[in-house]
């Protein structure tokens, strides 16, 4: 897939690339892409966590739900 990007996202990707984190364009969106859905996924826990919290369900302990989302990152990293 193609795509033309506008020139200050061309700029963030180059500037990725030169800093020498990825090999190619496609590198850097991909993760770029995930590290979005990682973001959505932890607001969208986040978010039910807080109703959950307001509805006056005891929900979990808050060191629990750190655990939680570091090993959810974790595991995402090494994927």
């Amino acid at each position: 897939m193609s795509y033309p990007f506008p020139s200050d996202v061309q700029q963030l990707v180059a500037e990725q690339m030169a800093a020498g984190g990825y090999r190619s364009e496609d590198d850097v969106l991909r993760d770029a892409l995930r590290a979005l859905s990682e973001e959505q996924e932890d607001l969208h826990a986040v978010r039910n966590a807080i109703a959950e919290w307001r509805a006056g369900d005891e929900g979990v302990p808050l060191a629990k739900a750190f655990d939680a989302v570091r090993t959810n990152q974790k595991s995402s990293r090494d994927a």
